[in-house]
């Protein structure tokens, strides 16, 4: 009999054995409530990360690096201006993962401006041994993070 839905199909898969492993995100697009002024930021940010732009449009800017992508895109008309809101269904926060604990302190730095809203300066937490992070927003409210994990974290 074939499963009903998409959860009793991932049941049917993880009990034979037969899950795969993925190599990671390929890319991730958000949408701007105003594309110039997050172009603008995210401008700066990506290629800070080590990203390299590949398009860059009216309606579109895109970077690739580090095993992923991340797009930034135009509003459709009806949407323009339109607020994010974290805790609505989608999006919650984008987090990037560093090769040093160095670079979240580095980030901090960079980010340092009355035009950044900082939420959380960078700490150790809970989440993982050795888990230390920065928390900040985009233009639109767009909480993003940087953090670093040593060794395999969790997995080891």
């Amino acid at each position: 009999m074939l499963p009903v839905t998409g959860v009793s199909l991932l049941s049917e898969i993880a009990t034979k054995g037969e899950a795969m492993e993925i190599n990671g995100i390929a890319h991730v697009f958000l949408t701007a409530s105003n594309f110039e002024r997050s172009r603008e930021f995210y401008r700066k940010l990506l290629p800070f990360l080590g990203l390299t732009p590949v398009i860059d449009t009216e309606t579109t800017y895109y970077c690739v690096g580090g095993r992923t992508a991340v797009g930034i895109s135009a509003p459709s008309p009806e949407h323009a201006g339109t607020a994010f809101e974290q805790k609505r269904v989608g999006l919650h926060h984008l987090c990037f993962r560093a090769r040093e604990r160095a670079h979240i302190d580095e980030l901090h730095g960079f980010l340092c401006s009355p035009d950044v809203k900082i939420i959380r300066a960078p700490r150790e937490d809970q989440w993982a041994p050795g888990y230390y992070s920065l928390l900040f927003e985009d233009p639109d409210g767009i909480r993003l993070e940087l953090n670093h994990v040593p060794g395999k974290g969790l997995l080891g």
